[in-house]
């Protein structure tokens, strides 16, 4: 059994601890806010994100990031992908031996460009860094916490990490896969907001399953275009990471990208929102991201635009999603084709 640090007491973070603890390794989990903390270590709940869980005693909530790290030798980061640099530069300056990163935030950094474990390895000091895995799939965190049947994928440069952290997680409820192609585990994870995002504004018009339904066929082949152009497998965008996450995030009331599209839908402003959501909502910053990575690629995502002038430029969602449905006609298995001839 292991002394792992989970940093991000949110509702993933939480979660993957108790997955950790039933694993019966001893979990330090990380939050800035001694409110949560002190709350977690005293009661044994984290009414905010996980209303109702009760956590297993081997978590130890801690809110000083350099004692959290003391003595471990992974770490997983679930901070919002606009705190991980930040974060990064704190673990740098508070260890001395090389660890395990493992991320499990789903999303791209707009301007850089960069997929969150080029932010790991661009941030920490090769000494200190042993290996970087991606833990992504078809997940939400109120049902992992409740131990419902759960399965993800390990991903790595270096196979031996992955399936270390696949023997870490693994238990009856929690299944770990593991897949070589960390590009296209990253992207599938982190487009697949963006089309939940736009699932969530044609259920707010009112739109009905139909219209849902291929807005999430024509979602995959965007993010697989995309996602191929840039290195992935294309096989696995037909994965847990791609269409099974995909699906999930797009149909579920447990999605916050889906509920934030939700409300898009039914004419609240972004601003408004954000600030009701009370969670971060990765697909608003991931649209910006991948809007950005289309122009670099030259890969056609209309709704990627479409949602992007949603947010950015103050488009009509109705106006935005009736255009997309007006689209010039073309042959389904175009995209099959041109996915397959970047490879």
């Amino acid at each position: 059994m292991e002394q792992i640090t989970v940093l991000g007491a949110g509702s993933w973070g939480t979660a993957l601890a108790i997955v950790l603890a039933d694993n019966g390794h001893h979990v330090k989990l990380w939050g800035h806010r001694q409110e949560l903390i002190n709350e977690i270590n005293e009661t044994r709940k984290n009414e905010k994100y996980l209303p109702g869980i009760e956590l297993p005693s081997r978590i130890h909530a801690i809110s000083d990031l350099k004692m959290s790290l003391n003595g471990a030798r992974t770490v997983v980061l679930a901070v919002p992908t606009k705190a991980i640099r930040e974060v990064l530069q704190q673990i740098a300056q508070s260890i001395t031996e090389a660890i395990t990163i493992v991320h499990v935030s789903k999303g791209i950094e707009p301007d850089t460009l960069l997929r969150i474990s080029e932010i790991v390895e661009i941030e920490m000091p090769k000494h200190l860094l042993k290996d970087v895995v991606v833990l992504s799939g078809p997940s939400h965190a109120e049902e992992v916490s409740q131990r419902h049947i759960t399965t993800v994928t390990s991903s790595s440069k270096n196979l031996h990490a992955a399936e270390y952290i696949q023997d870490l997680f693994m238990n009856q409820h929690f299944r770990v896969y593991t897949n070589p192609d960390i590009i296209g585990v990253e992207i599938g994870g982190s487009l697949k907001n963006i089309i939940a995002l736009a699932a969530g504004i044609t259920d707010g018009l009112g739109y009905g399953d139909n219209a849902k339904a291929a807005l999430i066929t024509r979602g995959l082949a965007e993010i697989a275009r995309l996602g191929s152009k840039m290195g992935g497998n294309p096989l696995t965008f037909s994965g847990l990471t791609g269409i099974g996450d995909l699906i999930v995030t797009c149909t579920s009331v447990h999605s916050r990208n889906w509920r934030a599209g939700n409300l898009l839908g039914k004419g609240q402003k972004l601003e408004e929102v954000l600030d009701n959501m009370g969670m971060v909502v990765e697909g608003v910053r991931t649209t910006k991201a991948a809007y950005q990575l289309a122009q670099k690629y030259n890969v056609k995502m209309p709704i990627t635009e479409a949602l992007y002038d949603v947010l950015f430029n103050g488009q009509s969602p109705k106006i935005a999603v009736d255009a997309l449905m007006a689209r010039v006609k073309t042959h389904e298995m175009e995209d099959l084709v041109n996915v397959m001839d970047n490879r």
